[in-house]
């Protein structure tokens, strides 16, 4: 069987946990944060954590995750 290639720009934006749970960068927090109100840029702050119905996919970009 052959190897399986990593999907590059995932791997940059998807990371792993202690527990081993995946998490991503929220998205809206990128620039323009000056327009943005306080508690909109403090609700995009953090990170994720990646739910169970898009685990599947992620597994499938990521094959050696």
């Amino acid at each position: 069987m052959p190897k399986l290639k990593t999907h590059k720009r995932t791997q940059k934006s998807i990371g792993v946990t202690g527990s081993g749970k995946l998490y991503r960068v929220r998205s809206w927090r990128g620039h323009h944060l000056e327009l943005k109100s306080s508690s909109r840029t403090r609700r995009y702050a953090g990170k994720s954590i990646i739910g169970p119905e898009a685990l599947a996919k992620v597994r499938r970009l990521l094959p050696y995750l």
